[in-house]
């Protein structure tokens, strides 16, 4: 059955083993219903008040929504036929192939079909997670939503390590006959022989075209490369980042700080009207992207540093920002780095979350030394699945409290 006629049904055919989704089979307005009160308990336990308790907003499309994916090479059963999928409820040594995922669009799902028939075919063995042995590990697709774009790259021990060689050429040709309703732009090959359970990358080549695709994001273009974080629901996040930054009373000619910035998606679009923007991101190889698609958008009132935002804002004797903006990870902000934050004085701090629990604790830590949170609203970014998405304005009140 393909992807259009599940989508009409409303039936998922791994909804019985996947662990990807938990409300498979629930009305999605009970889904919004049941992320709401999850909302309304974390406020609660933490003694966070907002002034305005916005609604929370659903998504766009509920299906074929995500642009990225990331599948695991394994096995349902010990020692069965190799699959190629999720990981299986409750199993993390089981995978379940999903090649009729709801949340991706149709090509996500024949290319995954595609490549694991290939590796049937060619005999190449799964990489065992307890034996570190064998070759196949893992498929990554990337999709530019806007842009029709879409990178292939298939994740492989090495030859040396695997004891064998993976005929690359050979995948790129197969991948490159497929029928896809987009442009296939770039097929590519990775290295690696970590024996953790991820992605580390010890090498990355390009097979085939180039590696990285476009996306267009609310008047900016963005150059997204094979391991660059860029948000999974672009239609979304759209919407969520344009409301959020519609909370911050006139940015013109303010300076701006953007933590936790990934590629500096939220620092571009700011920096149209901000006088200075100065963005803050671990990940290094993000921050290169975010200065090459800076460059790209001709915006040269934007600039990033890579470090933990704690001992780059410590380290750097930056000018006083008029706003703060924060983007962390779920694992929220840590308590140095909120210290830190805090210490500048600013009116205003705009807070976008991908992690709920996290976003209260913090918030309750702002309120205590004197912020006040004036609006919240949560959005589902990700139907069927947990994940709640969240915005926050805390402007300082008058009188500061605590220490």
């Amino acid at each position: 059955m393909a992807n259009s006629d599940l989508i009409k049904t409303g039936l998922c055919p791994h909804k019985e083993f996947c662990g990807g989704c938990i409300y498979q089979g629930v009305e999605y307005a009970e889904q919004l219903k049941s992320k709401e009160s999850e909302i309304g308990f974390l406020l609660k336990k933490n003694s966070v008040a907002p002034e305005v308790l916005d609604g929370i907003e659903g998504c766009p499309s509920q299906y074929a929504y995500r642009n990225k994916m990331e599948y695991t090479f394994g096995d349902l059963v010990k020692d069965g036929e190799m699959t190629l999928g999720m990981h299986k409820k409750g199993q993390f040594m089981s995978i379940i192939t999903v090649d009729h995922c709801q949340l991706v669009h149709p090509d996500f799902n024949k290319i995954l079909r595609a490549t694991l028939d290939f590796a049937i075919e060619k005999g190449y063995p799964k990489y065992n997670k307890k034996s570190h042995a064998g070759l196949m590990r893992n498929l990554i697709i990337r999709r530019g939503v806007n842009t029709g774009e879409i990178l292939v790259n298939i994740v492989t021990a090495s030859d040396e390590k695997a004891g064998m060689v993976f005929d690359s050429q050979a995948y790129s040709e197969m991948i490159r006959c497929l029928d896809l309703g987009n442009t296939l732009v770039g097929v590519l090959r990775t290295n690696c022989d970590t024996l953790a359970d991820a992605v580390i990358p010890d090498s990355t080549e390009i097979i085939w075209g180039r590696d990285y695709y476009m996306e267009k994001l609310l008047g900016l273009n963005f150059k997204v490369s094979a391991f660059s974080f860029f948000q999974t629901n672009v239609e979304a996040v759209t919407r969520l980042y344009s409301e959020a930054l519609a909370l911050i009373p006139g940015i013109e000619g303010k300076r701006v700080f953007d933590l936790y910035c990934g590629i500096g998606t939220i620092s571009q679009i700011m920096a149209l009207k901000a006088e200075k923007v100065l963005g803050v991101e671990i990940v290094e190889e993000a921050v290169d992207a975010a200065k090459e698609n800076a460059a790209l958008n001709g915006l040269d009132n934007c600039e990033f540093f890579a470090g933990d935002v704690y001992k780059v804002l410590e380290g750097e004797n930056f000018e006083k920002p008029d706003v703060i903006v924060v983007d962390p990870p779920r694992a929220g902000i840590q308590p140095k780095a909120l210290d830190k934050i805090i210490s500048y004085g600013v009116d205003e701090i705009l807070y976008i979350s991908c992690g709920p629990k996290t976003l209260m604790q913090n918030l309750a830590y702002f309120e205590y030394y004197g912020y006040k949170v004036k609006y919240l609203k949560p959005f589902d970014n990700f139907p069927f699945t947990k994940h709640i998405e969240s915005i926050a304005l805390l402007r300082r009140e008058k009188e500061e409290v605590g220490d």
